[in-house]
């Protein structure tokens, strides 16, 4: 079972998800729930087979209405008013022991068939209508007059779905303190994982800082990419930045010839870049953050924004280092002092190995048994 409880094996589960588009963090964490409850059907408003790993495809998926929507995965975050009626909709016949909804968005408003208790592993409160929506409808004051009312309304329907469930997990204390803000509920922290038998140091290179800091994100807005280009403008020392997003082309504007963009990159591509690095650089504030875990499971040192989950994974002096302002001379200066200290790969892999698949299958473990009210 990787972890999970013994006496959790004979449950009969529902796995929900927003929708299965890609493979990003909350599909990795969904894989690890497949694994864990092997042939556990899952309920989700849209599914794209190309798109997602086999271990999910492998199970019973069971679509809303929008999967029918001609040109829908191109356009499906212009459905977002829709989320709520349509996970509503789907309805699961039979017994079942329990629900688990992984949600940033509409899954945990999922209703539970008859019997079976409901736990939220929770990514953040409905995104689209708490935080970033700015970033993600844009800031056009006609926009934001006409999708006024409509966010109101998704606010008020996550408010109130949120009683639907039993209990709710999350990925940091800083998501956990969203959840008692906006719901009013308590919850559990479950660090979610790291592959850290493939996110591993590179022996041969003894620790050896690389002749590049490196940047993986998506190159959206509030990621703030655009501080670490300004910042190495000010450096002039090498960085790569791995990843793409619409503001690709008003990051090239600014960066200096020592800033390279590498685009899409492979996992293993990614992996050599983790592991020559001479530090990751994070400068926006996350949820939680996978990458900096995988760059600390590499044995390299992460300068980051101190909010966010980075406060709860990186060490600051330890396994790297921490600027308090958002601003391009903040950053620079974080640089300089990173630059200017030794690091110990081994004592930055260690603090990576607390967010292993084990420690999150036991902690998850918990969560259920309490959610069933057998745990304490």
């Amino acid at each position: 079972m990787n972890g999970l409880a013994p006496e959790l094996k004979n449950l009969k589960v529902i796995l929900v998800h927003d929708w299965l588009t890609g493979m990003r963090g909350g599909e990795r964490v969904l894989e690890i729930l497949c694994r864990a409850f092997p042939g556990a059907p899952i309920y989700t408003l849209l599914h794209d087979r190309d798109a997602v790993s086999p271990e999910i495809n492998s199970h019973p998926v069971i679509t809303s209405w929008l999967q029918s929507v001609p040109g829908i995965f191109r356009h499906y975050r212009n459905f977002f008013p829709f989320f709520p009626s349509a996970i509503e909709r789907l309805k699961a016949e039979g017994r079942f022991d329990l629900v688990i909804s992984t949600s940033h968005c509409a899954a945990k408003g999922f209703i539970a068939p008859e019997g079976a208790r409901h736990l939220c592993y929770c990514f953040t409160p409905m995104r689209y209508a708490w935080v970033f929506y700015g970033e993600y409808f844009g800031k056009n004051p006609v926009k934001k007059a006409i999708l006024g009312p409509v966010l109101e309304r998704l606010r008020r329907w996550d408010r109130e779905s949120s009683s639907r469930v039993d209990r709710f997990a999350t990925l940091s204390e800083h998501v956990r303190k969203r959840i008692s803000d906006f719901y009013g509920r308590d919850a559990d922290v479950v660090y979610p994982p790291v592959n850290l038998e493939y996110w591993k140091p590179d022996h041969d290179s003894c620790g050896e800082s690389g002749a590049y800091d490196l940047v993986v994100s998506a190159l959206v807005p509030y990621k703030r990419i655009d501080i670490a280009v300004r910042a190495y403008a000010q450096t002039g020392f090498p960085l790569k930045i791995a990843g793409t997003g619409a503001g690709l082309k008003k990051l090239l504007a600014l960066a200096g010839k020592n800033v390279e963009f590498l685009g899409r990159v492979s996992d293993q591509q990614l992996l050599g870049l983790y592991r020559h690095c001479r530090a990751l650089v994070f400068p926006g504030e996350e949820d939680f953050g996978l990458v900096p875990v995988e760059a600390q499971a590499c044995g390299r040192p992460v300068v980051a924004l101190a909010r966010g989950g980075a406060l709860e994974t990186v060490i600051d002096g330890r396994t790297g280092i921490l600027f308090r302002e958002q601003s391009a001379e903040a950053l620079a200066a974080a640089l300089r002092e990173c630059a200017g200290r030794e690091w110990d790969s081994k004592a930055i892999r260690a603090n990576a190995e607390r967010f292993s698949e084990q420690q999150f299958l036991a902690g998850l473990s918990g969560s259920i048994m309490k959610c069933l009210g057998t745990g304490k």
